[in-house]
């Protein structure tokens, strides 16, 4: 049964493994993947633990249906205190990974301590194994997994591993698996460094009894013909993710020149048509590839066409990818775009924070905040790809005196660089805003403003605000299963009913992320795709749990309530400007320049912005500084944590 997959507890200081299962209880509770994760590190650390030391605890999960009959249940989570916020850390990444860790035996990987050398986990069939990884240090991210793969002999080997810049202390290194999947944002591979930790590797054959498997594949077919109908799926099986960057920009959505611009004008280069004509790369006959159990897939394969790296081949590049390397740095090149997302992926660094950061030093050194005397030289102007591509390199090894100081972070670089460098940083709690502009969606600004782990767009957006869809087809989305007769709107721009909408998604997110689905195949970017009244039906024919809707929504609220309550904990403030649930002051001051008649000067309304957070917290049932009342505890079941109890 997927019910019996079990925890596996790595002291790195001892070497001492412990497994425990998970009991029955903790499930009904907190499902797994992320929402477990949560309950784990809680539970696991003591209030102001060093991100970077011994004592912070590493999780590596899937979730409850993870290798199931379930449709894209391939979600790697990874969770522990973040280097980069001082907050929660928390990444999520596709491939095959956690699959491969399920068939082990295992859903959840507890790693305290720090090797006394580099090492590595091996868990194979209920077993989990540290062993020496001197060979393995220093290497790729590709090269890292071919390597343990030959070491092991056996290339079904799936693994999660840090690059060099996780090696080198890069506050946001990812964890990464097969070419280009990516536990990106918070540092988490920064943490794997710091524990000398390069990788868990992971191979099993146990059976998964699933609990009704006719109605299970029954299901799943329904649940498959319902994603591969919708039409953004069908779009992103063609054109990938870029798609996106694509509508977003020519509406005037995106940040151009760190924050100075809403649109990046005359980059055809790096539109999706043009990405899809390189990407020409093929897998037998497939083009676009996917994760384990996915039907969409959402990314191209490409051949870099030139340049130094010519000939390399990678994934992608995703939406996340364009703004990082184009939109925001103002680079129209393609080749630029494609590169600069290779580099990452072999680097093993979160492409939205080094192309922010990037951009952000270039908008301070047109300021003459920045002179060539910290660049080491470089012409470091907008537009300048050489500039953009070497700048990712030195972040990676902490080249010169730049790209260490940048490799910390924005709040430590600004710091360091001082004068008014800190106004110019586009971030949340620390972590730098996804490339896109917020200023003309209310509902989207509220949503990376209140994010648990920073600036977000995948853990609270209600992307399909930007639909214009009609009231009652949003009051059918937003009314279950938990009923709702607030005020809702149909227009982006208006404030009424967004926290609730905010509120909703992030419920929705939480629930996937526990259950270790897709979240292209709920409703992110889908008004149609499936949602609770599905995952009550698939989680029984699988596990044979029986949930009802609002008890997946009640563990959804449940987890991103022990979220709030570690971030309480390690400093969070409502409005804190570096760890807070607040905006940039660009947001407010600064209007939009470019785009579509309902963008161009737009900014966010700091009293309507204000109320919206007063609602939010309300929804929520948290008091007006956004710490969770003890009834909303009480009736969580969450009162008496940290309760140790697992």
């Amino acid at each position: 049964m997927p019910l019996d997959r079990k925890i596996g507890y790595v002291d790195l200081s001892t070497g001492n493994i412990e497994i425990k299962p998970i009991p029955l209880e903790i499930r009904k509770k907190f499902l797994g993947g992320r929402g477990l994760d949560a309950y784990l590190l809680y539970n696991h650390t003591k209030k102001g633990v060093d991100p970077l030391g011994p004592d912070n605890v590493l999780l590596f999960s899937g979730g409850i249906l993870t290798a199931t009959c379930a449709s894209a249940t391939a979600r790697t989570h990874v969770m522990a205190k973040s280097p980069l916020t001082g907050l929660l850390g928390s990444a999520n990444m596709g491939g095959f990974f956690a699959p491969e860790l399920a068939w082990a035996g295992f859903h959840h990987i507890v790693i305290k301590g720090k090797a006394r050398k580099p090492v590595y986990l091996w868990i194979h069939n209920g077993e989990i194994e540290i062993r020496d990884a001197k060979n393995i240090w220093g290497r790729t991210v590709t090269d890292s997994q071919w390597a343990i793969r030959d070491e092991l002999g056996d290339e079904e080997v799936k693994c999660a591993v840090c690059g060099p810049a996780g090696e080198n202390l890069v506050r946001f290194a990812n964890v990464m698996t097969g070419i280009k999947n990516s536990a990106g944002r918070t540092g988490m591979g920064c943490v794997m460094g710091s524990k000398n930790l390069k990788a868990l590797a992971a191979r099993g054959t146990m059976d998964i009894k699933i609990a009704h498997p006719t109605e299970a594949l029954e299901f799943n077919k329904r649940f498959i013909d319902q994603i591969v109908s919708a039409k953004v799926n069908q779009t992103q099986g063609t054109l990938g993710t870029p798609f996106i960057w694509g509508a977003t920009n020519s509406w005037g959505g995106i940040r151009c020149r760190n924050f100075q611009l809403n649109q990046c004008e005359y980059a055809d280069d790096i539109e999706p048509e043009r990405l899809d004509e390189i990407a020409t790369e093929t897998i037998g006959p497939y083009h676009m590839t996917g994760c384990f159990g996915c039907q969409v897939h959402c990314r191209a394969q490409y051949r870099i066409p030139s340049g130094p790296y010519a000939g390399r081949y990678d994934e992608g590049p995703e939406y996340t990818s364009q703004g990082a390397f184009g939109g925001e740095p103002d680079c129209k090149n393609a080749v630029t775009v494609l590169t600069g997302n290779h580099l990452v992926d072999q680097f093993g660094m979160d492409n939205l924070e080094t192309g922010s950061l990037i951009s952000w030093a270039m908008e301070l050194y047109e300021l003459g905040i920045l002179t060539q005397k910290e660049t080491d030289g470089l012409d470091l102007r907008f537009g300048n790809d050489e500039a953009l591509l070497e700048m990712i390199e030195r972040i990676c090894y902490r080249k010169g005196w730049l790209g260490d100081t940048l490799a910390d972070g924005g709040i430590p670089a600004s710091e360091k660089i001082g004068k008014n460098s800190f106004d110019y940083l586009i971030q949340v709690k620390g972590m730098s805003n996804l490339h896109s502009d917020e200023r003309a969606t209310p509902a989207l600004a509220l949503g990376i403003a209140t994010g648990s782990r920073g600036s977000d767009h995948l853990r609270s957006r209600p992307a399909i605000d930007l639909y214009h869809l009609p009231e009652e087809v949003l009051r059918k989305i937003y009314g279950t299963p938990v009923p709702y007769d607030g005020p809702l709107s149909s227009e982006h721009t208006a404030y009424e009913g967004k926290p609730w909408q905010v509120f909703w998604q992030e419920n929705c997110y939480m629930g996937v992320d526990c259950l270790g689905i897709c979240k292209y195949h709920t409703t992110f970017l889908g008004a149609t795709l499936p949602n609770f009244e599905d995952w009550s039906r698939v989680l029984y024919y699988n596990t044979g749990l029986e949930m009802t809707p609002r008890e997946i929504w009640d563990v959804a609220e449940r987890c991103y309530n022990i979220e709030r309550l570690f971030n309480l904990r390690e400093g969070l403030k409502r409005d804190n400007p570096k760890k807070g649930d607040t905006l940039n002051h660009r947001y407010f001051d600064e209007p939009c320049k470019l785009g579509a008649p309902d963008v161009v000067g737009r900014t966010i309304d700091r009293e309507k912005f204000q109320k919206m957070i007063d609602e939010y917290y309300e929804h929520h049932g948290w008091d007006s500084d956004g710490v969770p009342l003890p009834e909303t505890l009480k009736r969580l079941g969450l009162e008496n944590e940290p309760s140790h109890l697992l």
